[in-house]
C-alpha cells in the first residue's frame, strides 16, 4: 500500500536540511589551497564554528592552515577575525 503524500512531510532533502537527519557519515578531508581531498569517504565535514554538517558536494570554505571547514564566507570570516583577536594570526 503507498502512502500518502503530505505536504512538507514527504518531500526530498533540500539545501537547508542537514545529512544528520538522514544519517549520513562524515567524511575526513585533506584541505588544500584550491580543492580537498577526501582521506575517509562519507557524505558530509562538519563546520569548525557551528558544529553544523556542509555536505560535500556543498563545501566551498576552508583554511588550509588549520584544516577547517566552514559553513559560509562569513561564518569563515567570523573565525579569522576570532583568531586575530586571540592572538593566533597576524
Amino acid at each position: 500500500m503507498a502512502s500518502a503524500i503530505v505536504p512538507g512531510k514527504n518531500r526530498g532533502m533540500n539545501r537547508k536540511e542537514t545529512f544528520d537527519k538522514i544519517g549520513g557519515r562524515e567524511a575526513e578531508v585533506l584541505f588544500m589551497d584550491a580543492d580537498f581531498r577526501v582521506v575517509r569517504p562519507g557524505d558530509f565535514v562538519r563546520c569548525a564554528v557551528t558544529g553544523r554538517p556542509i555536505p560535500l558536494d556543498q563545501l566551498r570554505y576552508w583554511s588550509v592552515e588549520r584544516q577547517e571547514a566552514y559553513a559560509s564566507p562569513e561564518i569563515a570570516l567570523q573565525r579569522h577575525l576570532q583568531l586575530m583577536k586571540e592572538g593566533g594570526e597576524g
